[in-house]
């Protein structure tokens, strides 16, 4: 699968931050969430028209693997790009970087499902399209 990954930028707010000063661990996933959403967009197709034809992307797994914190005020480029697909799953890589350095990288894993019923369901020839699947 030869597609470009899409990259946004955040700025910690302090919200973000533990005790510590650090970014919590479970708010990658966050981050990671927010650079799938523009992933899609990117690629032409936002959660809302996907939930409009009628499917769901839920998280099915979802893994971080953490290389040096970032605190508040970092100017963050999260990426994101569909790494994997195979029949109803899709797999999303991310990375987590500051100033080129990486912080952390993972993925969530998630299946098509039907938005009433949330069973496993083959995307549509236009929906792969748009996710540059096809």
């Amino acid at each position: 699968m030869a597609v470009d990954p899409v990259t946004m930028t955040y700025r910690v707010p302090y919200a973000d931050t533990d005790q510590m000063g650090v970014v919590y661990y479970a708010n990658y996933l966050v981050l990671f969430e927010r650079a799938r959403n523009e992933m899609l967009r990117a690629y032409g197709l936002t959660y809302r028209e996907l939930e409009q034809l009628g499917v769901a992307l839920p998280v099915v797994e979802a893994a971080v693997e953490y290389h040096s914190p970032s605190h508040y005020d970092d100017l963050l480029e999260i990426s994101a790009v569909c790494s994997e697909y195979k029949g109803v799953r899709i797999k999303v890589s991310c990375q987590v970087r500051r100033d080129g350095k990486l912080l952390a990288e993972g993925f969530t894993r998630h299946v098509f499902a039907d938005m009433k019923t949330l069973r496993p369901v083959r995307p549509s020839a236009e929906i792969l399209t748009r996710l540059r699947l096809a």
